[in-house]
Protein backbone atom coordinates (compact mmCIF):
# COMPACT_ATOMS: atom_id res chain seq x y z
CA UNK A 1 0.00 0.00 0.00
CA UNK A 2 1.38 3.41 -0.67
CA UNK A 3 -0.97 6.57 0.86
CA UNK A 4 0.03 9.26 -1.60
CA UNK A 5 -0.38 13.49 -0.80
CA UNK A 6 0.95 16.09 -3.52
CA UNK A 7 1.80 18.41 -0.68
CA UNK A 8 -1.34 20.80 -0.91
CA UNK A 9 -3.53 18.98 1.73
CA UNK A 10 -2.43 17.26 4.64
CA UNK A 11 -4.27 13.71 4.47
CA UNK A 12 -7.57 13.19 5.30
CA UNK A 13 -8.69 10.87 7.85
CA UNK A 14 -10.51 8.94 4.94
CA UNK A 15 -7.66 8.22 3.19
CA UNK A 16 -5.53 7.04 6.18
CA UNK A 17 -8.78 4.74 7.10
CA UNK A 18 -8.81 3.35 3.69
CA UNK A 19 -5.42 2.77 3.07
CA UNK A 20 -5.05 0.82 6.33
CA UNK A 21 -8.40 -1.53 5.53
CA UNK A 22 -6.62 -2.14 2.37
CA UNK A 23 -3.83 -2.92 4.14
CA UNK A 24 -5.15 -5.23 6.56
CA UNK A 25 -3.42 -6.12 10.24
CA UNK A 26 0.18 -6.27 10.12
CA UNK A 27 0.23 -4.72 6.18
CA UNK A 28 2.75 -2.59 5.19
CA UNK A 29 1.56 0.98 4.02
CA UNK A 30 4.29 3.24 3.01
CA UNK A 31 3.35 7.28 3.29
CA UNK A 32 4.99 10.09 0.84
CA UNK A 33 4.36 13.49 0.48
CA UNK A 34 5.32 15.80 -1.63
CA UNK A 35 7.10 19.18 -0.41
CA UNK A 36 7.12 21.63 -3.79
CA UNK A 37 9.91 22.99 -5.73
CA UNK A 38 8.65 26.31 -7.19
CA UNK A 39 11.13 26.41 -10.04
CA UNK A 40 14.98 27.29 -11.00
CA UNK A 41 16.57 29.79 -12.66
CA UNK A 42 19.37 28.43 -15.22
CA UNK A 43 18.50 24.78 -14.74
CA UNK A 44 19.96 25.20 -11.08
CA UNK A 45 17.71 25.50 -8.12
CA UNK A 46 17.21 28.28 -6.39
CA UNK A 47 17.58 28.65 -2.82
CA UNK A 48 14.10 31.29 -2.50
CA UNK A 49 12.40 28.50 -4.66
CA UNK A 50 13.35 25.27 -2.76
CA UNK A 51 10.30 24.49 0.10
CA UNK A 52 10.80 26.73 3.62
CA UNK A 53 11.94 24.93 7.03
CA UNK A 54 8.21 25.50 7.82
CA UNK A 55 6.65 24.08 4.73
CA UNK A 56 9.53 20.82 5.71
CA UNK A 57 8.32 20.56 9.41
CA UNK A 58 4.23 21.00 8.22
CA UNK A 59 5.36 17.72 5.38
CA UNK A 60 7.03 15.73 8.73
CA UNK A 61 3.83 16.29 10.70
CA UNK A 62 1.18 15.25 8.33
CA UNK A 63 3.89 12.47 7.54
CA UNK A 64 4.18 11.36 10.91
CA UNK A 65 0.55 11.73 12.05
CA UNK A 66 -0.20 9.24 9.25
CA UNK A 67 2.40 6.63 10.51
CA UNK A 68 1.29 7.11 13.90
CA UNK A 69 -2.29 6.64 13.02
CA UNK A 70 -1.37 3.46 10.48
CA UNK A 71 0.67 1.86 13.27
CA UNK A 72 -2.30 2.36 15.79
CA UNK A 73 -4.51 0.46 13.23
CA UNK A 74 -2.22 -2.72 13.18
CA UNK A 75 -0.56 -1.52 10.06
CA UNK A 76 3.50 -1.33 9.56
CA UNK A 77 3.97 2.22 8.16
CA UNK A 78 6.92 4.65 7.17
CA UNK A 79 6.97 7.71 5.40
CA UNK A 80 9.01 9.91 3.48
CA UNK A 81 9.34 13.43 1.72
CA UNK A 82 9.86 13.57 -1.61
CA UNK A 83 10.76 17.37 -3.47
CA UNK A 84 9.94 18.04 -6.56
CA UNK A 85 9.00 20.52 -9.46
CA UNK A 86 6.11 18.03 -10.36
CA UNK A 87 4.24 15.95 -7.90
CA UNK A 88 2.37 13.81 -10.10
CA UNK A 89 6.06 12.34 -11.94
CA UNK A 90 7.25 12.33 -8.63
CA UNK A 91 4.49 10.17 -6.88
CA UNK A 92 4.46 7.81 -10.07
CA UNK A 93 8.27 7.79 -9.48
CA UNK A 94 7.65 6.60 -5.96
CA UNK A 95 5.35 4.19 -6.51
CA UNK A 96 6.93 2.20 -9.66
CA UNK A 97 9.82 1.91 -7.24
CA UNK A 98 7.80 0.54 -4.02
CA UNK A 99 5.17 -1.95 -6.27
CA UNK A 100 2.54 -1.03 -3.78
CA UNK A 101 -0.54 -2.86 -5.01
CA UNK A 102 -2.91 -0.05 -4.28
CA UNK A 103 -2.21 3.81 -3.95
CA UNK A 104 -4.57 5.90 -1.99
CA UNK A 105 -4.68 9.57 -2.56
CA UNK A 106 -7.01 12.51 -1.60
CA UNK A 107 -9.20 13.86 -4.32
CA UNK A 108 -7.94 17.56 -5.41
CA UNK A 109 -10.55 19.25 -3.49
CA UNK A 110 -10.39 22.56 -5.57
CA UNK A 111 -12.71 22.66 -8.10
CA UNK A 112 -13.51 25.14 -11.40
CA UNK A 113 -10.49 27.05 -12.78
CA UNK A 114 -8.35 26.55 -10.32
CA UNK A 115 -8.81 22.53 -10.81
CA UNK A 116 -8.49 22.76 -14.17
CA UNK A 117 -5.05 24.75 -14.26
CA UNK A 118 -3.20 23.34 -10.83
CA UNK A 119 -4.81 19.51 -12.26
CA UNK A 120 -6.16 16.42 -10.27
CA UNK A 121 -3.44 14.62 -9.15
CA UNK A 122 -5.30 11.57 -8.90
CA UNK A 123 -6.26 10.78 -11.87
CA UNK A 124 -3.10 11.83 -13.55
CA UNK A 125 -1.73 9.26 -11.16
CA UNK A 126 -3.99 6.96 -12.26
CA UNK A 127 -3.15 7.60 -16.22
CA UNK A 128 0.44 7.35 -15.39
CA UNK A 129 0.53 3.53 -13.11
CA UNK A 130 -2.01 2.29 -15.45
CA UNK A 131 0.60 0.31 -17.59
CA UNK A 132 2.51 -0.65 -14.65
CA UNK A 133 -0.57 -2.60 -13.02
CA UNK A 134 -0.97 -0.44 -9.96
CA UNK A 135 -4.38 0.74 -9.08
CA UNK A 136 -4.53 4.38 -8.00
CA UNK A 137 -7.99 4.31 -5.44
CA UNK A 138 -8.99 8.89 -5.06
CA UNK A 139 -10.76 9.33 -1.88
CA UNK A 140 -13.17 11.38 -2.24
CA UNK A 141 -14.10 14.61 -0.54
CA UNK A 142 -16.12 14.97 2.27
CA UNK A 143 -19.13 16.68 1.80
CA UNK A 144 -18.78 20.28 1.79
Amino acid sequence: MLLASDGRHDFSSRAVARAAALAGDGGHVAVVTIAKIYGSAYGLPNPGLLPTKRELADRREWVSGAVTTLEKSGAVADGQIATTRKATKKLAAVARLRRPRVVVIDETPETGLRRFIEGDVGSELRKKLRDDGIDVEVVPVAAR
